[in-house]
Parts: C-alpha cells; sequence; structure tokens
C-alpha cells in the first residue's frame, strides 16, 4: 500500500476512536492538562495518570522533554494504546527550520517510532502544539504531513495514520497539507 493510502484526515472526537494507539499532545510532566491531553486523561480513566506517573523522570518534573514521545496502555479508551508526544510552545518563528518546526517533526517521529516498535497498525494523531501552545494549524500542518509522508515510506508499519481534527478549520488545514505534499511528490 503506498503511504498516499495511509494517511486520512478525520473531523472527530480523537478518544472514541478504535485504533491500536491514540497520540496524545501531551506535556512534559505526562500528568494531564486541557484540550487533547486532558480528553484523553478523563476517557482512559485513573490509571493512565498512575501509568504516567510511573514513567520515570528525567529532569524535574519531566518526563518526557519536548520533541519526544512516551508510551502507555489506553486503559479506559477503545485504543489499546497512548502515545504521549510533547511539541512545542509557539513562539512565532516561521519555517520548516526554526527550532519549533524541528521539535514537532521531531514529536511526530518520536511517536510514528514507538507504534513501530509495538508493530502498531493504526495510530490516530490530534494537531499537536496547535491548541494551548497556540501552533498556527496551516504551519503545524505544513509540517506534521510531510513527516507523516517520509515515515509511512520507509516504514510497513503503521499501516494506517489518521489525522483527527477537532473541528473543520483544522481538517482544512490538514487536507491541503496532505495534497500539497502529494502534488509535490508527484514531480520528483
Amino acid at each position: 500500500m503506498s503511504d498516499e493510502a495511509r494517511i486520512e484526515v478525520v473531523v472527530g472526537d480523537l478518544t472514541a476512536l478504535d485504533v491500536d494507539a491514540l497520540v496524545n499532545a501531551a506535556n512534559r510532566t505526562l500528568l494531564g492538562g486541557g484540550g487533547v491531553d486532558g480528553a484523553i486523561h478523563r476517557a482512559a480513566g485513573p490509571r493512565l495518570l498512575d501509568a504516567c506517573r510511573q514513567i520515570e523522570e528525567v529532569a524535574p518534573g519531566v518526563r518526557c522533554p519536548t520533541g519526544e514521545a512516551r508510551i502507555t496502555p489506553g486503559f479506559g479508551l477503545r485504543a489499546r494504546w497512548v502515545i504521549h508526544a510533547v511539541g512545542p510552545v509557539w513562539q512565532g518563528r516561521w519555517g520548516s527550520d526554526s527550532p519549533e518546526a524541528r521539535l514537532l517533526a521531531s514529536a511526530y517521529h518520536a511517536a510514528l517510532d514507538l507504534a513501530a516498535a509495538r508493530r502498531l497498525d493504526t495510530v490516530a494523531f490530534p494537531a499537536i502544539s496547535t491548541g494551548a501552545y497556540g501552533y498556527p494549524p496551516e504551519e503545524a500542518a505544513a509540517i506534521a504531513v510531510p513527516t507523516i509522508r517520509a515515515f509511512l515510506a520507509a516504514h510497513v508499519i503503521p499501516r494506517r495514520v489518521l489525522l483527527v481534527a477537532y473541528n473543520e478549520a483544522n481538517a482544512r488545514a490538514l487536507r491541503r497539507a496532505v495534497e500539497e505534499t502529494r502534488d509535490s511528490r508527484k514531480g520528483d
């Protein structure tokens, strides 16, 4: 299956999806928060917080540095696993070579590495860093989609990646990025 057919944009509730893994747009503590992070913790139940507390701190209060990912069971979710990926806080710097862009790409790549290592077929991503962290959805999509596409081109697993938008405006940004990367690949 080509990487074209392996990426799908959907609008909906990430926590309700029946997939192998959900990616949580987590903070560095992994102890829950607002937005997607809070919704996943509420839907998974208190055992998710307990599992996150068991992850060793790599610095005081930091269980997962920005640009990295960790994995826990999904507990009360339909998903078997939660991959906690920490994206950057938007600092207003544009371009794919900005520090924020590199960290955002790294968060997506780290999540996909964990999915591949566990041989997970289906992974659902939110738009990491676009909520409370303030990353503009268009700019974030322009980093996320090529990162995912490059990973899928080099790996068999995961077989399917869902990009889950919480509203139609974010879905449009993701669809545009999917189309633009598809069009740019045709010229190769």
